[in-house]
């Protein structure tokens, strides 16, 4: 029998008795860990319960949790009031199973349901009672304290009986207004929401829209009255900063895309109005103007700046420029990776999944983010980089380490990592994105956005979500004047290897497009570019992929974790001349389409429906009927089809196939016309 003592180095000890508090203690210690109050008693029965939070009013009990009792036991808990959210599951002992796992997810959706309902219910309430409010008060006139201080007119705001003005707050719900909730604002301009009313997304108008065209926006009253004096043109209240997107966005909902909007931004030291004036704008169009001194609009015009000059457009700002001036001095491309990555563009590196384009893609950008002066030979400007990673992070850590112990990287490098993905073509992942690249104090002149999918809410064939998430590109590229990088996967077919998934609108969109493609049978990682809207496209580059062991790294069995390296390879020889069997099935093709009545599609490229080069190929008894369908199975390889699809001659189009080589297809017209 073996010595335990030797196999334990000593007597065996069981562990001591580890106190757990109560689950109602422990949930109040959570809820004071997200800094609020905890409430005196907790009551883990699956009910939403409200306590008092510390925050605001202490007769406002705007802190809510919802506690579960069954084992695990488990809480969601919060404050509306200062927009704290957080979840809790018990400490008992021991690690939660999967069971337990999956049942704790299923109470924290149910508590998330409960807690909307229970927050529209108490919002519900709240309108009600602010429209009373609003009712009941007296109208503002320019004696009240806070209007003659400010230099404006009341236009319709109100006073309650102890004298604070009151400023109403509208949300736009199915094509009408709704009161929310009210301000109220005190002589010495101190502000505060009626409690637990809703504020996000709503607004006030100073002014009518009727038969205008130009649409103002600001953060408070005062300012908003100034403009409208002012210009005469209406300006939406947005009460806060952080509002002015959304109230942006209800505008265009209102008003639609005629109307000429103009955000006017304080001018606080932070700059956190300016950011959000210059966010709203570039997501829903519209120009933004933000005083020349600290502080607000009304601020300006009463230190006697001249704001109707500043509120103005310019009447010539250089928008439209003589061609002759226009082409007088040079611009040349400023690249980024000389011929590959141009600076300020809208680049798409697409490859089948385990082909290796993240580690492509990740080569050129350590390259720039470490100032190497080089990729792969090719110049390249050092440059800040933002990795927005949707998966795959642990083998990213891995990769990272490996090229930079390869290439003998010491010094810290330009690049920052996302934890994980959002939905970027919507305002809350927008949001996330844009304010956590703010945080960095550093402007990116490279975001990678690695994979489309993982980062795009909807469906990438769809042309309508493919523009939100284009949209969403344009806009990060608008604020950090920086290039975009997606990179995607191809289709899984063997003719889809050189082109991206989904709708055609994003090839349309795009500055560079490059694919990257396994070898086969031993042959080298081949990247070609598709597209170079500005510059002559480069030609394609061969690398392998060669595994390194990372010094330092060992798994759990003490074995070298490895990863592998891009390194430059021999371009592979040609392959077998394909003149034979692609020109004379080209030429059948031609042939076809002008037995056919050459036909021309919507676009105005050569067309040809199935039927018609069935008919061709099987009349002239180049074919069986048979083998002409084989040869326009688009998957049979090197059928006509696939030959003429995969050396891009051809597309598939409506019940046929149309032309899309631009030197054929204008050759194929001009001899139709001949």
């Amino acid at each position: 029998m073996a010595n335990l003592k030797l196999i334990l180095g000593g007597d065996f000890v069981p562990p001591a008795d580890r106190y757990i508090e109560s689950p109602e203690q422990q949930l109040m210690d959570a809820i004071r860990a997200a800094g609020l109050e905890a409430p005196d008693q907790i009551y883990l029965d699956g009910v939403i319960h409200r306590f008092n939070t510390g925050v605001g009013n202490k007769r406002d009990k705007t802190g809510w949790y919802i506690g579960f009792g069954d084992e695990p036991q488990a809480a969601r808990f919060g404050c509306w009031r200062s927009d704290i959210e957080g979840s809790w599951v018990a400490d008992i002992g021991r690690t939660i199973t999967a069971a337990e796992q999956m049942a704790h997810a299923r109470r924290m959706a149910e508590a998330r349901e409960k807690r909307d309902a229970e927050r529209e219910k108490s919002r519900e309430v709240v309108a009600n009672v602010a429209l009373d409010i609003w009712n009941n008060a007296a109208t503002a006139t320019v004696d009240h304290p806070y209007i003659k201080r400010k230099g404006i007119h009341p236009h319709g705001s109100r006073v309650t009986g102890d004298g604070r003005l009151i400023v109403p707050l509208y949300d736009y719900v199915d094509g009408a207004l709704e009161l929310t909730s009210v301000q109220y604002i005190k002589d010495d301009g101190s502000k505060l929401y009626h409690s637990g009313g809703k504020t996000g997304g709503c607004f006030w108008t100073v002014g009518s829209i009727a038969n205008q065209s130009t649409f103002y926006v600001a953060e408070g009253f005062a300012t908003a009255a100034t403009i409208h004096e002012v210009t005469g043109s209406p300006c939406f209240v947005s009460y806060n900063a952080s509002n002015l997107t959304s109230v942006v966005e209800k505008i265009r909902i209102m008003a639609g895309n005629e109307i000429n909007i103009v955000v006017v931004a304080d001018n606080d030291e932070s700059g956190v109005g300016q950011k959000n004036a210059e966010q709203a704008a570039s997501k829903h169009g519209a120009r933004v103007v933000i005083p020349p001194i600290l502080g607000d609009a009304n601020d300006y015009y009463m230190g006697g700046g001249d704001l109707a000059a500043l509120l103005a457009p310019k009447a010539d700002d250089g928008w439209l420029v003589a061609a002759d001036d226009f082409c007088a001095q040079p611009a040349p491309i400023k690249w980024l990776v000389k011929g590959w990555l141009q600076e300020n563009a809208l680049i798409m590196i697409h490859g089948p999944s385990g082909g290796g384009k993240t580690f492509t893609v990740l080569d050129m950008m350590l390259n720039v983010a470490a100032g190497t002066g080089s990729w792969q030979g090719l110049k390249a400007k050092p440059a800040n980089v933002v990795y927005l990673a949707g998966e795959g992070h642990h083998g990213l850590r891995s990769r990272i380490a490996g090229w930079k112990q390869h290439n003998n990287i010491t010094q810290p490098i330009n690049m920052w990592l996302s934890r994980d993905g959002c939905d970027l073509n919507t305002r809350e992942g927008y949001q996330r994105v844009a304010e956590s690249i703010r945080s960095l104090g550093k402007t990116p002149e490279m975001i990678v956005v690695d994979t489309l999918h993982r980062f795009m809410h909807g469906d990438e064939n769809s042309a309508q979500d493919t523009k939100t998430m284009l949209d969403a590109c344009a806009g990060l590229m608008s604020e950090f004047g920086c290039s975009v990088v997606l990179v995607h996967h191809t289709g899984v077919s063997d003719e889809a290897q050189h082109r991206a998934r989904g709708s055609s609108a994003w090839r349309g969109a795009l500055d560079i497009e490059i694919s990257i493609r396994p070898g086969k049978d031993n042959q080298p990682i081949e990247v070609s570019q598709k597209k170079s809207k500005d510059a002559e496209m480069a030609d394609p580059l061969y690398f392998d992929l060669t595994s390194i062991n990372i010094e330092g790294w060992f798994d759990e069995e003490g074995e070298p974790v490895t990863t592998a390296v891009l390194q430059p390879a021999d371009t592979p020889p040609e392959p077998a001349k394909r003149d034979s069997a692609f020109d004379r099935k080209r030429k059948e093709f031609e042939s076809a389409w002008f037995s056919a009545n050459a036909e021309v599609d919507g676009r105005g490229r050569p067309y040809i429906s199935r039927s018609a080069l069935l008919n061709y190929l099987t009349s002239n008894e180049l074919y069986t009927e048979s083998t002409a369908n084989k040869e326009m199975q688009p998957s049979r390889s090197g059928g006509m089809i696939n030959l003429l699809t995969i050396n891009r001659i051809i597309e598939p189009e409506s019940h046929g196939w149309s032309v899309i080589n631009t030197e054929i297809g204008a050759s194929l017209l001009l001899r139709r016309n001949e």
